[in-house]
């Protein structure tokens, strides 16, 4: 029996493989082009333009104004308290969830492994609205975890954590405390289980290896089991800050009157009606999130997600 395309010469057959591959992807590619790469191109344009003080009006004359403001004091604290709270959400993620993960994948199997994979999933089972405002009857004054510590005689300890400066305030659901912890509840499973996927990899003749070698657990750890569980970490990661760094919901139930990333643009294009400013805000996380992925890159996240 003949073999497909055996009459055509292998550059033909090549071409011919490629132009079928440009017929399958050139509508996905226009769609991403137009409707992605596009809107940046229009929001760059944007914040070059400015806001008529008088008439509220767009003034389409390019200017650096907007770019320039976002490092005056105020816009450049907001850039940095968003970017220090992913950085923590994301570390925090990391150290709480590497052991859940690491005993998930080595120490349970069958039913076991699936009811602790189903209760680090059960987040993301439920809308986020509706767990953002359970956490925030949780961390209310009156809430459960007030009573908690006041259970335990422990409402000095309480009351000394938010007498913090700048992240402490009036109660857990009006301070920067609850809101990192509300973003390391919310995310959590985006980092455990890319962190799972990556140590499952790990083949166990390693660790054997390693131990009948002479290795102790720490140099197991530190030399065979981190380093290959960087790309699912990283992985995990991505989600963890880019999802922190970008959100303006939580930061607005939960927490002080700081504002975050989110917030500004969401003001700026909403209330002030600035949009040419919210346009050249919104480039910041662009360009933060961008740096991280080229940095996750090299860590090898793509190959873990």
């Amino acid at each position: 029996m003949a073999q497909p395309h055996s009459n055509l010469s292998p550059m033909r057959r090549v071409w011919k493989n490629y132009g079928q591959l440009a017929s399958l992807l050139i509508l996905p590619l226009a769609w991403f082009a137009i409707i992605y790469v596009g809107s940046l191109i229009a929001l760059l344009i944007y914040g070059f333009y400015r806001l008529d003080e008088f008439s509220g009006l767009v003034v389409y004359e390019l200017g650096l104004d907007n770019f320039l403001a976002i490092f005056s004091p105020a816009y450049f604290a907001v850039v940095m308290r968003s970017f220090l709270m992913a950085v923590a959400v994301t570390a925090a993620s990391v150290i709480m969830g590497f052991p859940l993960a690491w005993y998930i994948v080595r120490y349970t199997q069958g039913w076991r492994r699936l009811v602790l994979f189903l209760l680090v999933s059960l987040p993301l089972w439920s809308s986020y609205l509706v767990r953002l405002y359970i956490w925030k009857l949780l961390l209310a004054k009156e809430g459960i975890v007030a009573w908690i510590f006041t259970a335990l005689h422990l409402e000095n300890l309480l009351d000394a954590i938010l007498s913090i400066p700048v992240i402490g305030g009036s109660s857990l659901s009006f301070s920067l405390i609850g809101t990192f912890l509300v973003f390391l509840y919310m995310w959590f499973p985006f980092m455990v289980i890319p962190m799972m996927a990556a140590l499952q990899r790990i083949p166990h003749n390693f660790l054997e290896a390693s131990e009948d070698l002479g290795g102790s657990t720490w140099q197991t750890l530190r030399y065979i089991i981190i380093p290959l569980a960087v790309p699912g970490i990283a992985a995990g990661s991505i989600f963890t800050f880019s999802l922190t760094l970008g959100d303006y919901i939580i930061p607005q139930v939960i927490g002080n009157s700081s504002y975050f990333l989110g917030q500004v643009i969401y003001v700026q294009q909403g209330t002030s009606g600035n949009i040419p400013f919210a346009a050249a805000f919104t480039l910041v996380p662009i360009v933060i999130i961008g740096i991280y992925l080229w940095f996750v890159r090299r860590l090898g996240a793509f190959d873990a997600i």
